[in-house]
């Protein structure tokens, strides 16, 4: 029950400081809890992914550094962001309460908690405690940051309908980049520089993951008091030049 717990334990906690963050238009609970649900659901397409690539001879420990970077960019890294961008695309993106460019992280954390979280149960149970208290602060909460930066530019694309392509190819791109840049260096070799370069790369997602949702947060600001201004009208919509690209990279 401990390691269960352990286990669960981080991926609710990003998910609830998610909700906390969300808080001039909070998104429906039960639209996060399914978001959640499905992200846990898409696991078994990457799963079944990597099982039929090791069939072939990948693994994420090569003979060489190529075949290493291959099998964590092109196999684990793409199959991953794939499956859970399908889910943010068809199944949070048309969504009505997607209504602001912030909803796009807030489902993308949903899901890729729920992927993170059922990831984790399984590597837990059949690893134990360590390996629990390891992904706690490093696994989950790089699923954490390449969500908000998939999540960040499909929020974007949402509200941008000129560059809807672009932005929501460019965040998927983005996510596997790092996620499989993260790979990378932990499949390289059980070393402190190994370690090292991982932990250093989910600081530069991290840094780039706060920028993004500390900008949307400030435009969800600005619309929550535009909404309520007694001098208003009535409710205005997101304009389209209210939405702005900020290259994070």
């Amino acid at each position: 029950m401990m390691l269960l717990a352990l286990a669960v334990a981080p991926g609710l906690a990003i998910c609830l400081l998610m909700f906390i963050v969300d808080k001039y238009d909070p998104e429906p609970v039960g639209l996060l809890i399914k978001s959640f649900l499905l992200g846990m659901a898409c696991v078994v397409m990457p799963l079944l992914f990597q099982v039929l690539a090791s069939m072939y001879g990948f693994r994420e420990t090569n003979n060489s550094l190529f075949d290493t970077a291959f099998f964590a960019y092109g196999i684990v890294g793409l199959s991953e962001e794939f499956a859970k961008f399908l889910v943010l695309r068809f199944y949070a993106y048309p969504k009505k309460a997607f209504n602001e460019p912030l909803d796009g992280i807030v489902y993308a954390v949903m899901i890729g908690m729920g992927f993170a979280t059922l990831e984790n149960i399984a590597y837990v149970g059949q690893f134990g405690l360590g390996t629990g208290v390891a992904r706690m602060f490093l696994s989950v909460p790089a699923h954490a940051t390449f969500a908000i930066l998939m999540g960040y530019y499909v929020g974007l694309a949402k509200f941008m309908p000129a560059q809807r392509n672009m932005l929501l190819l460019k965040g998927l791109l983005i996510a596997v980049f790092f996620h499989g840049s993260f790979d990378f260096f932990l499949f390289s070799g059980n070393n402190i520089l190994a370690l090292g370069a991982a932990v250093f790369t989910l600081i530069i997602a991290a840094r780039l993951s706060y920028r993004a949702t500390r900008k949307d947060m400030m435009l969800s600001k600005k619309l929550f008091h535009r909404h309520f201004d007694k001098d208003a009208e009535g409710p205005s919509p997101l304009l389209p030049d209210e939405v702005e690209e900020d290259d994070l990279l």
